[in-house]
């Protein structure tokens, strides 16, 4: 008989997902609709769709999230300038929020009882699913395979797949494969030889950047548009948030910039360590800080930089959707419509330096900086200021 339950899984049409599919199938009398989010990552529809109906499924959702992605998620990040744990911008973290809000939409719009992922019982992407999916659907049940069934290794997964006549990539025979997330903001590789830290990362893992070394001997210039604390162009040109960050992946990558090879905290308690790739994100936080220098107050750009690890610290750990991850939000964007103009950016062999910082705003003076005698700074007040704090230190 068939049953009218649903299950929605989200699904990348892998090996991973694929078996988790089956056993979805196998262990809950319910229907399974996959559920993909193109934000952005190397995405095969045809072999998702084929992959799934293989399986019986009739229901196959892929939903082109890439401009959502960039505009209410990657932007407001790059407003914050959250970096965890001093070097990482965030790319696997960020992008969870998303696709956990649109998995519980589809959820509710099929009427499903439970939604489903990949992420594995020791990381960190399990509890930003989850957080996501109670935020949005806290009476939606979550199936989480790799926290609940036997299957304990890579090795029982792929006894797991032949025994099911599951399709075994290549590389996914024998030896544990890298562990690969990607999506328009970043390109995350874990596993195999990077487990061990003494070990260095080889070069053909890289996927969207050159090394520094085979970067062009001749650099490259690029300026970056911004009006009211968002990139809205480059080089003059005005385009959408995916165009516009596809842009600067393209041109940084080139360049060899964005790379980046970290231990970091997982929320769990685990160190783990991985090698990132964010070129087009380097730049923004790159230029975003400069704009900021030339048309933000001194008090508003410290107590920026003063929430900023912990902001950086809530997305890592999956609470982009917390009452204070909000809060620091408007702080965060108190100002925002103060930051506008442009900065330009020379681009080499991995290096990021600024050349120039473009804006009509008057918070930089021109007149008070000039090393020319004028009024405009009375030099005089500057004794009866640090008289004021000599009676504070000893305080």
């Amino acid at each position: 008989m068939k049953s009218n339950k649903r299950i929605v899984l989200a699904y990348s049409g892998g090996l991973d997902t694929s078996i988790i599919l089956k056993w979805l199938q196998e262990n809950y009398n319910a229907e399974v609709i996959c559920y993909t989010a193109d934000i952005g990552q190397e995405i095969n529809r045809k072999k998702i769709i084929s992959n799934a109906k293989k399986f019986g499924v009739k229901k196959i959702i892929i939903n082109d999230l890439k401009n959502i992605f960039v505009k209410d998620y990657v932007f407001p990040m790059i407003r914050g300038h959250a970096i965890y744990e001093g070097i990482y911008l965030l790319g696997t973290s960020i992008a969870r929020p998303l696709i956990a809000k649109d998995q519980i939409k589809v959820a509710k719009k099929f009427k499903a009882f439970a939604v489903s992922h990949g992420a594995t019982g020791k990381g960190n992407d399990q509890i930003r699913f989850e957080l996501g999916y109670h935020y949005f659907g806290p009476k939606i049940k979550i199936i989480a395979p790799w926290r609940i069934w036997n299957l304990k290794s890579r090795s029982d997964l792929i006894n797991y797949a032949k025994k099911n006549s599951i399709p075994i990539p290549r590389d996914k025979k024998g030896a544990s494969p890298f562990s690969v997330d990607d999506n328009l903001f970043h390109t995350s590789t874990e596993g195999k030889v990077l487990e061990n830290p003494k070990n260095s990362a080889p070069e053909f893992i890289f996927q969207r950047t050159v090394s520094p070394e085979k970067a062009p001997n001749k650099a490259s210039y690029i300026s970056i548009n911004f009006k009211n604390g968002d990139p809205i162009g480059v080089n003059g040109k005005k385009l959408g948030p995916a165009k516009l960050l596809k842009k600067l992946n393209d041109m940084a990558g080139k360049n060899g910039i964005g790379r980046v090879d970290l231990v970091e905290n997982r929320f769990l308690g685990i160190k783990s360590r991985g090698v990132y790739e964010t070129p087009g994100g380097t730049l923004l936080i790159n230029a975003h800080r400069a704009i900021e220098s030339v048309t933000l107050d001194r008090e508003t750009m410290h107590k920026k930089d003063a929430i900023m690890s912990r902001y950086a610290e809530l997305i890592y750990n999956g609470y982009w959707f917390s009452k204070e991850r909000f809060k620091l939000q408007k702080i965060v964007d108190s100002k925002r419509n103060k930051i506008n103009g442009s900065v330009k950016l020379k681009l080499y062999k991995g290096n990021v330096i600024i050349q120039s910082r473009i804006t009509k705003s008057t918070a930089y003076s021109m007149k008070k900086v000039s090393f020319e005698e004028n009024k405009s700074f009375i030099k005089s007040n500057v004794e009866r200021f640090i008289n004021s704090h000599k009676k504070k230190i000893r305080n």
